[in-house]
């Protein structure tokens, strides 16, 4: 990478345990960082997010139910995993990462939190493994804090952001864009600012020239002052919860364009690192460091 440099965000207790044989790969946030050694990255540990910003986008009930044990075994199991002491933490952990990824963006022109991208957690609490929502958190203490007026989120994981555009239906200051599987979970969708609904088995050529034409146009017609990126890698053609057939090469192209699209227009980037599902840890997470240095490389250039 020669003298590339840019910023990651990362906790070791982004890492929590899950019932033994579940879906929701948590290890590849470890082997995320193992394969990323050795790249000139500036390492940055960040915070849990205080109550107080959780409470500014989620029913302050269900936030304190999640941070004194007591949640519902229902929500629970909506959410799809026991919400532990651990899985608590790393959900207020993930939340000040895309928080810290943001500002450091903002100062650098780019940043990357190597977990979040927790979309399904909306006003009223969690689902489809998300406990918290970090981008929506993030967006919120942004606009509270003045750093930003405007901001535009970017979703392409292969699940529509439902619990993002929720959280915003309304507010005039955060545009919400999900390019996403139309046939995928959620069954019932939300509306976005700007949706796009993929058929099954949508290809790299097609997604692509489709996001050429639709981000251009949202950060034109937006002017956000920076732009948060859920980089699910889930569209990808082996991916055990993804109805799309992206490439390895159509994902990097995917993030390549995103940044370069941003960057050439002097819009920040932070982007989160989001779904990706299979039986071999190791190779989602190649999936996911493919995709950091590709926007690195954009940024950088």
């Amino acid at each position: 990478m020669g003298r590339m440099t840019f910023a990651l965000v990362h906790h070791s207790d982004y890492t929590a345990p899950l019932p033994p044989g579940h879906s929701f790969p948590m290890d590849k946030y470890g082997a995320v960082m193992r394969l990323l050694e050795g790249a000139n990255c500036d390492l940055h540990v960040p915070e849990s997010a205080p109550p107080a910003w959780l409470e500014a986008v989620h029913d302050p009930d269900y936030v304190a139910a999640v941070l004194d044990g007591s949640l519902a075994p229902e929500i629970q199991r909506r959410i799809g995993f026991p919400v532990t002491d651990r899985i608590a933490r790393r959900s207020r952990l993930v939340c000040g990462g895309t928080h810290l990824a943001a500002t450091l963006a903002l100062a650098s022109g780019f940043a990357v939190n190597s977990a979040g991208g927790s979309h399904h957690a909306g006003p009223g609490g969690g689902a489809g493994y998300c406990v918290f929502n970090d981008l929506a958190v993030a967006a919120a203490r942004l606009l509270a804090e003045g750093a930003v007026h405007r901001l535009l989120v970017v979703d392409l994981d292969v699940h529509q952001g439902d619990g993002t555009a929720a959280i915003f239906a309304g507010e005039p200051r955060v545009a919400t864009f999900s390019m996403h599987a139309a046939k995928n979970f959620p069954v019932r969708k939300a509306v976005s600012t700007r949706d796009v609904d993929l058929p099954d088995g949508t290809g790299d050529v097609e997604y692509l020239c489709i996001l050429a034409d639709e981000l251009p146009a949202l950060i034109d017609a937006h002017r956000p002052d920076l732009v948060l990126y859920q980089a699910g890698v889930d569209p990808h053609a082996d991916d055990r919860l993804g109805r799309l057939a992206l490439s390895d090469e159509g994902l990097r192209l995917r993030d390549d364009h995103v940044v370069t699209t941003c960057r050439a227009r002097g819009v920040p980037v932070a982007a989160t690192l989001g779904g990706g599902y299979g039986r071999d840890v190791r190779v989602i997470a190649e999936r996911h460091v493919r995709g950091v240095l590709a926007m690195a490389e954009a940024a950088a250039r």
